[in-house]
């Protein structure tokens, strides 16, 4: 029963489902959009990129939702930042710049959503270059566009998980239940810009080091959502033991059971998978930089496909 449950809380996910949602306008842009040879990788990727036979320029959109920003203005300010710089270290990148789309309809809400953003800034060392503002808008929006870049050789697609890699689920386990949601687990507002910088890096020596053939940051959609994308965009599935998913003790002693770790925005986190032989150098030096990781599962061949415990209960599978 239990794994039951856990399965169809992820079928259940609104924001697996949004994101499952969208695929036909994804597709509809890929399929009619222009094509040019100077791009790399584009749609599906956390940060697109374009470039030449030896650097990559990567870039990375992200809007935040309209509720957090009327019920956390600075916290969304912030998270415009935070979601764009690990996008690019996810693809083992350096952020460089970000640019940042605001409406507001009062100046109070502004004002906070801006404290947020410098705060992001400076935190991440990202300067913001360009942007757009409207302060007579009748609604909240904010967007936030960033730039960074990577050796071509180095660059690491959400697409590349190949059959057998281990799958690895990295965490920054110090952290808080978020002030915008019970389901935000905060591991960076309150400490100093070196020590989130320094989790992030690990990324970056993985990808120099060509440890990793496929890597995500774990989004809104929770882990599972977030595997379920990289296994899409790679064409392949995955078997998931879920025993082996630790929740970080700080929101054992909250009370936070599985089901409800699964669903969270774990900021500082990756997926990724590796070859078997090469597992246990990803998780010393995800060790080094203060991160917690494990392997967690593996990845089949069945296109799609997501099995919780080698598929013992007969409804544990789903496809996305």
């Amino acid at each position: 029963m239990f794994l039951e449950k856990i399965a169809e809380s992820i079928r259940k996910n609104p924001n697996i489902i949004e994101k499952k949602e969208i695929n036909p306008i994804v597709q509809y842009i890929d399929r009619n959009s222009f094509k040019s040879n100077k791009i790399f990788t584009d749609i599906g990727e956390d940060a697109a990129s374009v470039g030449d036979k030896e650097k990559l320029i990567l870039i990375t959109t992200d809007r935040i939702r309209t509720e957090f920003i009327e019920n956390f203005p600075y916290g969304a300010g912030f998270s415009s930042i935070l979601v764009s710089v690990d996008d690019i270290y996810a693809c083992g990148g350096t952020p460089l710049a970000a640019s940042i789309i605001i409406s507001v309809k009062d100046l109070k809400t502004c004002n906070e959503i801006l404290k947020g953003i410098c705060e992001g800034s400076h935190k991440f060392q990202v300067p913001i270059i360009r942007g757009h503002t409207n302060v007579n808008s009748k609604c909240y929006e904010l967007s936030s566009t960033m730039i960074g870049e990577i050796k071509k050789q180095d660059y690491i697609s959400a697409g590349g998980a190949q059959i057998n890699d281990n799958i690895i689920l990295a965490v920054d386990f110090e952290g808080r239940i978020g002030k915008g949601s019970k389901l935000h687990y905060d591991t960076t507002t309150f400490k100093p810009s070196e020590v989130v910088l320094k989790k992030r890096k690990s990324m970056n020596v993985l990808a120099k080091n060509h440890l990793v053939n496929a890597s995500k940051d774990i989004s809104n959609g929770g882990i599972f959502g977030t595997l379920l994308q990289m296994i899409q965009y790679s064409e392949v599935g995955a078997d998931i033991d879920i025993n082996t998913i630790v929740i970080p003790p700080k929101l054992c002693d909250k009370n936070y059971d599985l089901e409800t770790y699964i669903k969270m925005y774990l900021t500082t986190s990756f997926i990724l998978t590796t070859r078997r032989n090469d597992c246990k150098k990803v998780i010393e030096i995800f060790k080094e930089h203060g991160m917690d990781a494990h392997v967690i599962g593996e990845i089949i061949e069945d296109k799609n496909l997501l099995k919780i415990n080698n598929g013992v209960e007969s409804i544990d599978v789903i496809r996305f």
